[in-house]
């Protein structure tokens, strides 16, 4: 592969997204429950939404909260903020108003853009908080708007289009991410007007193969880095169409739209993967025109992958990225996919697994995963020491442990912070949970180590079953002879429990920190 030219130094990325499509103004660029918004109306109220920001007064790097459902308002939003030099600050939409009060402070937004249904949890962030945001913009309003409010779709009615974007340059600050938290505390990633480009030709296009003839569905929201990339960057960049859903991505949920719109690329995570092989109403292969699927968010389990191919005829091509990286950069690839593993490095990427001792470990050997490549983020906002930690020069590290066999597939072993040493031995909580979910009574698993009297980690294993299956002593003795079958001895879950549900970020990672602090909660008690 010749990897493609890099952007101009002076480059704005909305004004780039709005030039390659300008011979399409016809075609639909979005789908959501209210309607459509064809690229040419897209362009017109990006243009439309900058004029509105400028006209509030904000400046060049300020930022702006995106607190919204994923609805054809989001990248008229996202987009317009960028075109007009101003920084948006997207966010989950499942947090708490403590959530929300700490990343306003954190990024001192000046304005905040929001879904009517999100409103009363955005008022209580701004009541707890000690940060105040000079205006409120609120997309389909749910009720009457409190004083010093707009209703979006009036505002940018109202505005004239700003007719040149800032003059924004490929390397400064476009859009910050808030990591997921899977680890803890999110923290404010911020990235360039030159890294969506670089994601979108190194990965959509000679991975995905995406084209206009595409019609694009994420289950993974805007606000996520794998969400952006699958519902905004990749499809824009290409001409391409998009299916946007504002409520959580249920089984059912993504049966309508897969049927009603008949998208030809779905994008999901594997937890979503399992729910819709698990669900009764999963639509049959003819009913839906996938050609191909993605995943991301944690790795996916090879019986998933087999048994949604074998269901749907198209394959899952399973990849890891992350915020710092803003999207995959390890990636199966269509007709080469090894399910069980996460392929091989996406060209324009290099790729390091590396021991305790900074240096690359043997083949087949577990390691800390290193990147470099072109879309990494500059830094996390006001947080130094985790931004060395992260950004290493021009390496990224991601807190993923990896390995990789003699030829060149990886397959992931754990967050680093997730690994459990077991009589002395490194014990993988995702080759424990993979080969878990292999059982036919279970939905999914998750694993973490505790400290038994003595000191010493003990492998628990915390469990979902699924629909009408029944916890008992026997199963959970079936469980671990299972496991003891497939893995070595030292791997299998000494402890099980049985759970109605796993806790998750809105991304679909599983949040073994907060099972480790309930366990630890627990034996205080």
């Amino acid at each position: 592969m010749t990897l493609p030219e890099a952007p101009p130094a002076q480059f704005n990325y909305a004004q780039f997204l709005i030039e390659r499509n300008a011979t399409r103004q016809d075609k639909t660029a979005y789908i959501d429950d209210a309607g459509t918004l064809t690229y040419g109306q897209l362009a017109d109220r990006i243009r439309r939404m900058a004029g509105g920001l400028r006209a509030l007064g904000l400046r060049r790097e300020e930022r702006v909260l995106l607190l919204m459902q994923d609805v054809n308002d989001w990248p008229v939003s996202f987009l317009g903020a960028m075109y007009a030099g101003v920084v948006p600050v997207a966010v989950n939409t499942l947090l708490t108003a403590d959530d929300y009060a700490y990343m306003l402070a954190n990024s001192r937004a000046q304005a905040a853009i929001v879904s009517g249904a999100l409103l009363p949890v955005l008022q209580q962030a701004l009541a707890r908080g000690d940060h105040e945001v000079g205006t409120i913009l609120v997309s389909r309003p749910t009720g009457a708007l409190p004083e010093g409010s707009h209703d979006l779709a009036a505002f940018i009615e109202a505005q004239a289009p700003l007719a040149q974007p800032a003059r924004t340059w490929a390397d400064e600050p476009a859009f910050w991410l808030y990591s997921s938290g899977s680890t803890g505390r999110p923290k404010g990633t911020v990235h360039t007007h030159g890294n969506p480009y670089w994601t979108a030709e190194l990965y959509a296009r000679p991975v995905l193969g995406m084209t206009e003839d595409d019609v694009v569905y994420s289950a993974a929201k805007l606000f996520f880095a794998y969400g952006l990339g699958n519902a905004l960057s990749f499809p824009l960049s290409v001409g391409a169409s998009v299916v946007l859903m504002p409520d959580r991505p249920t089984p059912d949920a993504c049966f309508q739209r897969l049927t009603a719109h008949r998208p030809t690329i779905f994008c999901g995570a594997p937890t979503g993967y399992a729910g819709m092989l698990a669900s009764p109403a999963l639509p049959a292969r003819d009913q839906v025109a996938l050609r191909l699927c993605s995943s991301a968010g944690e790795a996916l389990p090879r019986d998933i992958g087999e048994r949604f191919t074998r269901h749907f005829g198209c394959e899952i091509i399973d990849g890891i990225g992350s915020t710092e990286m803003l999207h995959i950069f390890l990636s199966n690839r269509p007709g080469d996919v090894r399910y069980g593993t996460t392929g091989r490095p996406v060209e324009g990427y290099e790729v390091e697994l590396r021991g305790e001792d900074g240096r690359p470990v043997p083949v087949g050997e577990i390691g800390d995963l290193y990147i470099r490549g072109p879309s990494s983020a500059i830094m996390y906002w006001n947080n130094r020491d985790k931004s060395r930690e992260s950004f290493q020069g021009s390496w990224t590290k991601s807190g993923d442990k990896y390995s990789c066999d003699a030829d060149g597939y990886y397959t992931y072993a754990g967050r680093s912070d997730d690994m459990l040493k077991v009589s002395g031995q490194y014990v993988s909580p995702f080759s424990v949970e993979g080969t878990l979910v292999q059982h036919p009574d279970v939905l999914e698993a998750a694993v973490i180590g505790v400290p038994d009297d003595n000191g010493l980690t003990r492998t628990k294993a915390f469990i979902v079953l699924k629909p009408g299956r029944q916890a008992d002593a026997a199963l959970e003795d079936e469980l671990k002879a299972f496991v003891k079958s497939r893995l070595p001895p030292h791997c299998y879950p000494r402890l099980m429990a049985f759970v109605e549900e796993l806790p998750k970020t809105a991304t679909g990672k599983i949040q073994r920190f907060r099972l480790r602090e309930t366990e630890a909660r627990g034996e205080a008690a």
